[in-house]
């Protein structure tokens, strides 16, 4: 075996490392919510989007998807009339979800020192 035939070990920072893609999935807005909505409990389609304010239905039924497809998202459907469909977090995403809405609690309880950073910023530039 050659040494240009071992593969990397993942790092987010090379353009191409799938790392970086999962990171996307797991931080981007709707991401971030999702997951922190179902560290909650388990949750239907219609109660999910009422949930996680101003989501669109296009946009968290691609999130889910995305989520499911990483292994971070459980879709339980069952066959029932009307059908019945019930989102958890998976055991790998429950690990997920648990630090990002780590990130997202840090950045509630810093919101007025970045509002007095941007003014700072802002006047230092005559805005």
């Amino acid at each position: 075996m050659s040494v240009s035939s071992v593969e990397r070990p993942p790092d987010v920072n090379i353009a191409d490392c799938p790392s970086r893609l999962i990171l996307e999935h797991v931080t981007s807005r709707w991401g971030v919510l999702v997951l922190a909505a179902l560290l909650e409990r388990s949750y239907r389609f219609g109660e999910l989007r009422r949930h996680v304010g101003g989501v669109s239905e296009k946009m968290l039924a691609q999130t889910l998807q995305t989520l499911e497809r990483d292994g971070f998202v459980h879709r339980d459907a069952k066959p029932v009339i009307p059908p019945r469909v019930d989102y958890s977090l998976t055991p790998m995403g429950r690990a997920a979800a648990e630090q990002v809405w780590a990130l997202a609690r840090w950045v509630e309880t810093r919101v007025g020192d970045v509002a007095e950073a941007r003014e700072a910023y802002d006047a230092s530039r005559g805005r």
